[in-house]
């Protein structure tokens, strides 16, 4: 049997041993290591979940899934969408919409996102939503006709709207896909000739056109060009500030009093699923809708307190599609009966 050698072992003095312990612990101190391992400086708390996801079909075979930016503090490096349990697509953290191809026509699909940070924590799902593709038009190569008389006008610095006449197809357009220059941006029903673009620059002119689609994937000829110049504020505009906004007040049958709003949601070409509740000078609440936001009336009843003759200022705004929070409506007054 061969033996290993072994250098000689000799210990060290009392004295050489505590210098080196204490040299030792200097050096973690500076940096930053921890005895026996552990903390590595990588963040544990995951990112919030995405919010105001929409999904739209696009064709049958196309679905365009769109969401807001993450905006917790966290260090958001991108999203993965997920179709079901399997996730099918990543994107980095600047883009905050995709389309999903390859699906089935006439088929049923669940999508969610989830955000990741830089040190890969993932957050949790976003809101699941189910869309079912159109039926396949067979053997349909016929695109359909050009979207006609683009129009655009800025909303202040940050957002403009966008309206065209209706396509015509020899069957029935899917959806519009909007483009900045070259680029497609965004993407509504057939059924909607109209949407608010968000997450511009105030000063500058934008180029956009826009697109007809039908379910067998035809696109139609661009719509005449129209160019908008944003304002050069920081308002990002009238038309991201809900609408017909209306407030009141109740005595419930628990004797306390509530205060009654309602408002027509800012189009945005989405269901906006986030609001902010602004009461007497100070951020009072979130609302967030479930399921189905409400697209064309929208309702919010709240606790204010027990004393009668007390008078309060309220108002709102929407979180719009890019992230960012659209304008305050007017500020309305109510006294308590």
């Amino acid at each position: 049997m061969r033996r290993t050698p072994h250098p000689p072992h000799h210990p060290l003095p009392r004295t050489t041993a505590w210098r080196a312990l204490t040299l030792t612990a200097a050096v973690c101190v500076l940096s930053s290591c921890t005895w026996g391992g552990g903390d590595d400086g990588k963040s544990t708390r995951p990112p919030s979940a995405p919010r105001g996801l929409t999904v739209q079909a696009g064709s049958a075979t196309t679905v365009h899934v769109m969401w807001n930016s993450t905006t917790d503090g966290s260090d958001v490096s991108g999203y993965e969408i997920y179709r079901g349990a399997a996730k099918v697509k990543d994107v980095p953290a600047d883009q905050h919409m995709v389309d999903i191809t390859g699906l089935k026509p006439s088929a049923t699909y669940t999508f969610s996102v989830r955000a990741r940070d830089a040190d890969g924590n993932l957050s949790p799902d976003s809101k699941k939503l189910t869309v079912t593709t159109p039926a396949a038009a067979k053997a349909d190569r016929e695109a359909p006709s050009r979207p006609r008389t683009l129009r655009g006008e800025a909303e202040g610095g940050r957002a403009a709207t966008l309206a065209w006449g209706g396509s015509k197809d020899n069957r029935s357009v899917a959806s519009y896909e909007i483009y900045q220059g070259t680029s497609k941006i965004h993407s509504v029903g057939g059924g909607t000739t109209d949407t608010l673009i968000t997450g511009l620059r105030p000063g500058t002119t934008y180029t956009f056109t826009v697109k007809a689609r039908d379910a067998a994937d035809n696109f139609s000829a661009a719509s005449p060009a129209v160019r908008v110049t944003t304002a050069a504020g920081k308002d990002s505009g009238r038309a991201t500030a809900p609408a017909d906004f209306r407030a009141r007040t109740h005595k419930g049958d628990d004797g306390a009093y509530y205060i009654d709003l309602t408002w027509q949601p800012p189009h945005t070409g989405g269901a906006v699923t986030e609001y902010q509740i602004h009461l007497d000078g100070k951020s009072a609440t979130s609302l967030v809708f479930g399921g189905n936001a409400p697209q064309d009336k929208a309702k919010h009843s709240f606790y204010v307190g027990r004393k009668s003759g007390e008078t309060h200022r309220v108002k709102l705004r929407a979180k719009l599609p890019d992230g960012t929070w659209g304008s305050y409506s007017p500020e309305r007054t109510v006294t308590t009966p």
